[in-house]
């Protein structure tokens, strides 16, 4: 439990409903899996624009759950806001992959999802 996710400020939000931490659980598993997706499929096809919106949408969740990718998340959403060309972005986006990866299979178990 917890080992790739903190529910800290989950908990705080929630004022410790349990009911609530779990509503959110089942959003971030129903949300950042199909962004997460999104955002691969947009930094492989190079597509700015996407990968910016993908990016940014996940942010507040990523932050929420404290994945410790925040920064890295950033890095790939500025590659797409700024239009980074000829910079390779793949590493951070490996980056960010993983965690949200580990974070999605352990709150499916944590949460039984």
């Amino acid at each position: 439990m917890e080992q790739h996710y903190k529910l800290f400020r989950v908990r705080e939000l929630a004022d410790n409903d349990e009911d609530f931490i779990k509503s959110l659980a089942e959003a971030f598993v129903e949300e950042v899996a199909p962004d997460l997706e999104r955002l691969k499929k947009a930094v492989a096809a190079e597509d700015y624009t996407e990968a910016y919106q993908a990016a940014h949408k996940m942010k507040p969740t990523v932050d929420l759950f404290e994945l410790g990718v925040l920064d890295t998340l950033i890095e790939v959403q500025d590659w797409g806001k700024f239009t980074k060309k000829g910079e390779d972005i793949t590493p951070q986006l490996e980056i960010v992959v993983d965690a949200v990866e580990k974070a999605l299979v352990e709150i499916k178990s944590d949460f039984k999802l």
